[in-house]
């Protein structure tokens, strides 16, 4: 019972506990993928490497005179290449801009996490833990020290044949920012309205006044503000 314990039941908890501390990071920040998600992450890849390291109780008859040999990293591999298709789930783009990286990864990160628990490298794998933990929240604080600056995928909309236009919304644009990159310019609905995007980079907290900005400029029919996140 002891050794089913320390092979199995520690391995299985060292999951189960890992991935809750990484997706209650996730959860409290309200990404796609938090609490539960990293659990079962973690854990089914913990699941698979002990079925992999355990392949000598598995049920299955061999020829005579042939031997199994058993091979955890092909499981390894497998189970790592399998989870970047739900890793993919939590990536979206909204216009210009991608958002769910970090969680992507941290997902990935959990995989692997779970993976060496199986293999029962317990201090490498708690390691790992705490190291993503101080990436994904000690660092976050950091951050907050340093200037809030954010990238802003901006489109805006205005009549086509308004004089002055699109000069007049590059003008509010940059009004206290010089980092202003020129994207693309459309003519949509039979050539009545045109449509143009830019790229900026900003303090979040201003983000209200470049929409007041936008929205002032004569002609402008509409626009959007993308910031980026991960």
């Amino acid at each position: 019972m002891t050794d089913l314990l320390s092979t199995y039941g520690l391995p299985l908890v060292s999951a189960l506990v890992a991935g809750a501390l990484i997706g209650l990071e996730r959860e409290w920040r309200g990404r796609a993928a938090g609490f539960r998600t990293h659990i079962l992450v973690c854990l089914s890849s913990t699941l698979l490497m002990l079925a992999s390291t355990s392949q000598g109780a598995w049920m299955f008859s061999v020829l005579p005179g042939q031997e199994v040999i058993a091979d955890p990293t092909r499981m390894a591999h497998g189970v790592l290449t399998g989870i970047g298709f739900l890793c993919a789930g939590v990536i979206f783009r909204a216009g210009f801009s991608i958002h769910g990286l970090t969680t992507a990864a941290s997902l990935w990160t959990v995989s692997a996490l779970g993976i060496l628990f199986g293999a029962g490298l317990f201090w490498l794998g708690w390691a790992g833990a705490i190291l993503t933990l101080a990436v994904l929240a000690a660092l976050k604080l950091i951050s907050r020290s340093v200037p809030d600056r954010t990238v802003v995928d901006i489109e805006v909309r205005w009549k086509a044949g308004a004089s002055g236009t699109a000069r007049e919304v590059e003008k509010a644009l940059t009004e206290g920012d010089a980092g202003l990159k020129r994207l693309r310019l459309q003519l949509t609905d039979d050539g009545g309205v045109c449509r143009q995007s830019w790229r900026l980079t900003v303090h979040s907290r201003d983000l209200a006044a470049l929409a007041g900005r936008i929205q002032s400029v004569a002609g402008v029919t509409g626009f959007d503000l993308a910031p980026r996140d991960d």
